[in-house]
């Protein structure tokens, strides 16, 4: 292989190349498994192929790394990957980590690992690059860094949360959907930490792409202030639906922490069974007039902000053109 050492975080995105140069993938994580005396053995990569699949690649199929990207030969199991008791993602569940060093010097943040061929097809953790906590009162300033073996390390139980500044800049380029199936293939204590980490508008987003199950759980793992505040930037039918999973006293106090304009739609569609057309419906449709251009109208379904479900119909009515609205022409 063509790289002595190389940076796990550094691999994120990296492109997937067969022998005759065909892209297959990007690298999107590093499996590893402990061992007892040893530092951790790589087992392969995560690799997202053509459809947004996660797939596992064996390091033993791995030819070249380096450069920014990883060769292989070329036989990849296109099974979607499922995660194997003993197995470890690093940029999941390592980056961000809380160590204490042997050496009794204090406490470090693992930050990136390097790895390094320990025999052919075959390797291995080789290095940590550790961040020190800041000794400044400043907000800018930040800790030393120091590179350690793994054995000069040992985790540190202390129950707090393991940051994800590293992990969600993995995630930075990944649609909602996307980052959305990202995060259900994470371990669920992995998920609330990240979830935690995020923007309240990206919680959102993500959250309007999550089974009702994991959305209650992720909720229900935030205090009630953050948890409005999300549910403020949230589509009003998804906010809805999402709150009529809650407890009936849960529900009304994060309606009352929501903005009111927000809590008033939410109330509305709250009326209505979720099986019947009042509770499909949302509260902020696309509204045009009639003499209203295609070229107008294709702008307003490709705003950023507006959730897809919503691009795929715009009403045409006469004034005016905010709920409740004139006589209602049509739809396109």
């Amino acid at each position: 292989m063509s790289a002595a050492r190389v940076f796990v975080a550094r691999l994120a995105g990296c492109s997937v190349f067969d022998p005759a140069g065909d892209k297959v993938g990007r690298v999107r994580d590093v499996l590893i498994v402990y061992r007892q005396k040893e530092p951790p053995r790589v087992v392969g990569l995560i690799v997202e192929v053509p459809g947004k699949r996660r797939v596992f690649l064996s390091i033993g199929r791995v030819t070249s790394i380096g450069s920014g990207q990883i060769i292989t030969t070329g036989l990849i199991n296109l099974r979607r990957f499922e995660q194997r008791g003993g197995e470890v993602r690093v940029i999941a569940e390592v980056l961000g980590r809380q160590m204490e060093l042997v050496d009794k010097s204090g406490t470090a943040t693992i930050e990136d690992v390097a790895i390094e061929e320990s025999g052919p097809g075959e390797w291995a953790v080789s290095e940590l690059f550790l961040r020190r906590p800041k000794t400044s009162a400043s907000p800018f300033a930040k800790g030393v860094t120091i590179f350690a073996k793994w054995s000069d390390v040992r985790e540190r139980s202390t129950g707090e949360a393991q940051s994800a500044t590293q992990l969600l800049a993995t995630y930075e380029d990944l649609l909602p959907a996307d980052l959305a199936n990202a995060l259900l293939d994470l371990p669920e204590q992995r998920m609330l930490e990240v979830a935690e980490e995020m923007s309240d508008e990206r919680l959102a987003d993500v959250l309007e792409e999550m089974p009702e199950s994991e959305q209650v759980d992720i909720l229900g793992h935030l205090d009630d202030d953050r948890a409005a505040d999300v549910l403020d930037q949230m589509q009003p039918d998804d906010a809805a639906d999402l709150i009529a999973q809650l407890s009936d006293e849960r529900g009304e106090a994060l309606l009352d922490l929501m903005q009111p304009e927000e809590a008033d739609d939410v109330r509305m569609l709250l009326l209505y069974a979720p099986d019947t057309a009042g509770g499909l419906m949302t509260t902020e449709p696309i509204i045009v007039s009639a003499d209203t251009t295609v070229a107008e109208g294709l702008a307003l379904i490709r705003r950023h902000e507006l959730a897809p479900a919503l691009g795929a119909a715009v009403c045409v009515t006469l004034p005016p053109y905010e709920p409740p609205t004139g006589r209602f022409l049509g739809m396109v």
